[in-house]
């Protein structure tokens, strides 16, 4: 069989031993008489599954212990309603939007409160992530006057071919950032942030 390689920016090609070994598991996941597709999501191998990717992802992006890892249904795209509902708690965000996913989750924010546009490249088809000191300056102004619950960005914009280089500078106004399409692609210094998060099939 021809093997297709997929480069596309979400799922991509896996090595064939990877692909074997699911195959394998399909039918009898470690002995356990059946798939991981059919066990209970409380039973205990189950349970060893999560402990030991959460263990991995705290490897390999050096996770602090103070930090908390989640697994969520729902994807990326849930965290657009999830990351206000939870966090705008005096009802005030900044968003800094440089591409469709960040553009998304600003218009959704808006309906759970008040999602301040920080900075935009809309106005040249997202061609840019924007003037960093100009972002910087706007976050501590508007922190300074009236105050941030958080910031939000999208790292890596696949479909305009932007991404950050440089982190917004946020002060003590907590960072929140889609990285879904560059998750596990390069180091992250976690401590940056006050949240990350990632759909796991796009990369």
């Amino acid at each position: 069989m021809a093997r297709v390689h997929n480069f596309s920016a979400g799922p991509a090609a896996l090595p064939t031993s990877v692909l074997a070994e699911i195959a394998d598991e399909m039918m009898d996941y470690r002995g356990c008489g059946m798939s991981v597709l059919e066990m209970s999501h409380r039973s205990s191998m189950y349970q060893q599954i999560i402990d030991d990717v959460e263990a991995t992802l705290r490897r390999l992006l050096s996770i602090p212990d103070n930090y908390r890892v989640l697994f969520l249904q729902g994807g990326a795209t849930l965290q657009f309603a999830g990351i206000p509902m939870n966090l705008m708690r005096r009802g005030r965000a900044g968003y800094i939007v440089t591409g469709n996913f960040a553009n998304k989750a600003y218009k959704e924010a808006a309906k759970y409160g008040e999602a301040v546009l920080l900075a935009s490249s809309k106005d040249t088809n997202f061609d840019r992530i924007p003037t960093m000191a100009d972002v910087n300056a706007r976050i501590a102004a508007e922190a300074a006057s009236n105050g941030l619950d958080y910031v939000y960005i999208c790292q890596n914009n696949t479909i305009f071919g932007t991404m950050y280089h440089e982190l917004p500078n946020c002060g003590d106004v907590p960072l929140v950032a889609d990285v879904s399409s560059c998750f596990l692609s390069q180091p992250l210094d976690v401590e940056r942030y006050g949240l990350i998060y990632a759909g796991a099939q796009k990369n």
